[in-house]
């Protein structure tokens, strides 16, 4: 099947993406239950949200085409990472280093890249937490692994991106070079709100403690 060349609307191509929804099934259920946990043990709701989605098919093909593959099986599968993708919300940005460090020890999963947007912010101004991670699936009596890409973003990064997404791509006109910097000031600015709500959370932790 991987030589074949893909055909979004025949069989093959919607078991394969049918693999991937299981996977990334998986892998939420693990985020749920790590919510959950999470919440008991720090007092908050660490992780605010988390949703997930399944590229389209014609998503699939754009990002091909656009990175120059053979629209092949063998192509999507190797070189494709953000099939099936998760994203994890949390309130601040001192939780994100929290969330991938529990990330880091959940057993079975094997974690293949990662991309830190938050030492170094895109060029359009752009933060997250990126990582890769190949999720072991049950399929026909044998063990495959399947690759989810997962996103770690503070409520305020959640909130430029949706709306920079929104602005830049769900519209038909192009973005003038003075609004594309106006977006990237306002990334600034919330990426600066952010470092200060969980520094004033730190100091107020260290306050509660001592009366511990």
């Amino acid at each position: 099947m991987q030589m074949i060349a893909i055909d979004t609307s025949n069989k093959n191509f919607y078991e394969l993406m049918n693999i991937y929804e299981q996977a990334k099934k998986q892998l939420e259920d693990v985020l749920f239950l790590i919510k959950y946990a999470a919440k008991q043990y720090y007092g908050y709701d660490i992780i605010s949200n988390i949703t997930s989605r399944i590229k389209t098919p014609q998503s699939i093909v754009n990002k091909m085409k656009k990175k120059n593959y053979d629209l092949t099986y063998v192509n999507l599968i190797n070189n494709i990472n953000d099939i099936a993708g998760i994203r994890i919300v949390c309130p601040m940005k001192s939780d994100i280093a929290i969330i991938k460090g529990i990330i880091h020890k959940i057993p079975n999963i094997e974690i293949l890249k990662e991309k830190d947007y938050l030492k170094q912010a895109k060029k359009s101004g752009y933060s997250a937490y990126h990582m890769i991670i190949e999720v072991p699936l049950e399929y026909e009596e044998q063990t495959i692994y399947v690759k989810v890409e997962l996103q770690i973003r503070t409520m305020a990064m959640d909130f430029w991106a949706t709306n920079e997404h929104k602005i830049k791509y769900k519209t038909n006109s192009k973005i003038s070079v003075l609004d594309s910097r106006k977006l990237e000031i306002y990334a600034k600015v919330l990426n600066k709100m952010d470092e200060e709500f969980s520094d004033i959370y730190k100091k107020q932790r260290l306050e509660m403690d001592k009366y511990i």
